[in-house]
């Protein structure tokens, strides 16, 4: 990363993950055509993709975004012959646990050593209650070993800890168990997987705090246009922010309530943020974000935007870095077992960068000041690294950012769009 530079133009970064995700487990289930545009290609929703081909359904594409899946039907899925190796995506294992305890099949479900060394139980535990037969390590961590039961029924849960992916492994079980499951969150999350089972026809009913179904029911194919990431934005959103002389139009970007926290905390510690065209595709809304440099403050971010923020950290952590004052965080530690544990990695970035950051159980403390060069590990995790590239904007210095591969697991094309917009920025095998 060459320091300095500033970020202009209009920009459309790559599709939501996490919708990605949702669209082709649910396109696998229904019955139908169901074509999708604006698929993320990147490898973790590809896992997701792979995982299902090889349980037999027939899925053309990813090509520019577009894919097209011939659903087997709920109960049309086979067995694979051999593991399903879902690499780095702890979001297509939690997910995938729920949607295939109830098959009439045996399966392993394992990935790489930083995807089998996340937690998994705050997944199996409930599964089980469902009446699931899942075994994990002594740990609690993957390969997961799913063999078939006779029936799930269906649960009332009360999540312990806010967790969108727990709460869509559990619905998904519950499409195939006896009943209705109901999953109550402690603070809101991200709500993709109500959604879009409305899309495919199938009733969700949603009461409060609590998302509620009843198994034994289809889905209907349909057709899917998949906003852009705004957990990709936040990057942007924040490099802007950060630099004077910028301004970025980043356009079809996903808004949904449960996901804008980035906007929400970046607006109050003085970012101008516009919201324009607002709109609804297929359930999710979506607008345009145009974002220019400010004068940003330290704040104390409110716990209750935790949630709806939860992916977009490592990026806001730059921001306080470049704030003036001392920003505090507090209530997130279920950023310590992420792809990494993105509080301790950031701050120790930081700290390599100059910046005084302190750690606590559940959050950091971040004094804002000058950003010096230096090399800063990523420890594999793409939202690290690019959260990093951001800095640099800011540096008075180079800045070198180790074991960036797994960049493409959430933003395939960051160094070329990131380059596009005015970013310093080379990566030598980068494609």
């Amino acid at each position: 990363m060459r320091p300095g530079g500033k970020l202009r133009g209009h920009l459309r970064v790559p599709g939501d993950k996490s919708i990605s995700h949702r669209a082709i487990m649910l396109g696998s289930l229904a019955k139908g055509l169901t074509r999708i545009s604006g698929f993320l290609e990147g490898t973790d929703s590809l896992a997701t993709l792979h995982a299902l081909r090889r349980m037999g359904v027939v899925i053309e594409g990813p090509d520019a975004g577009r894919v097209s899946i011939r659903g087997v039907g709920m109960n049309g899925l086979r067995a694979p012959e051999l593991p399903l190796d879902l690499g780095n995506s702890g979001t297509s294992m939690r997910l995938l646990s729920g949607l295939l305890a109830g098959q009439r099949f045996p399966v392993t479900l394992t990935g790489d050593a930083s995807l089998c060394g996340r937690p998994m139980r705050r997944v199996t535990r409930p599964l089980t209650e469902m009446g699931a037969d899942i075994q994990g390590t002594q740990a609690g961590t993957a390969p997961l070993h799913i063999r078939p039961v006779e029936r799930l029924r269906g649960l009332t849960y009360r999540m312990p800890v806010a967790s969108a992916q727990v709460k869509s492994s559990l619905l998904l079980a519950g499409l195939f168990a006896e009943g209705e499951t109901c999953v109550t969150e402690p603070a809101p999350t991200r709500d993709h997987t109500e959604r879009m089972l409305a899309g495919f026809g199938y009733q969700v009913r949603r009461e409060g705090a609590s998302a509620c179904l009843t198994g034994g029911g289809e889905l209907r194919a349909c057709a899917l246009d998949i906003p852009a990431d705004i957990s990709s934005a936040a990057f942007f959103l924040v490099g802007a922010s950060i630099t004077p002389g910028s301004e970025l139009l980043l356009e079809h970007v996903g808004i949904n309530p449960t996901r804008i926290g980035v906007i929400n905390i970046l607006r109050e510690m003085g970012a101008r943020i516009e919201v324009l065209n607002p709109r609804d595709v297929g359930g999710e809304p979506v607008a345009d974000l145009r974002v220019g440099s400010a004068r940003l403050r330290g704040i104390r971010i409110p716990e209750k935007q935790v949630p709806l923020a939860i992916d977009e950290f490592p990026a806001l952590f730059v921001a306080a870095a470049c704030a003036e004052g001392e920003t505090r965080l507090t209530g997130a530690a279920e950023l310590r077992v992420k792809e990494s544990d993105r509080i301790q990695v950031m701050a120790d970035g930081l700290a390599t960068l100059g910046v005084k950051a302190q750690t606590t159980p559940d959050g950091i403390i971040i004094q804002g000041g000058p950003i010096q060069g230096g090399h800063v590990e990523s420890h594999g995790d793409h939202r690290i690294a690019m959260a990093f590239a951001m800095a640099a904007l800011r540096a008075q210095g180079k800045i070198v950012i180790n074991d960036c591969a797994n960049v493409n697991t959430s933003f395939p094309g960051f160094v070329s769009l990131a380059s596009q917009a005015g970013l310093g920025i080379s990566a030598p095998e980068a494609t």
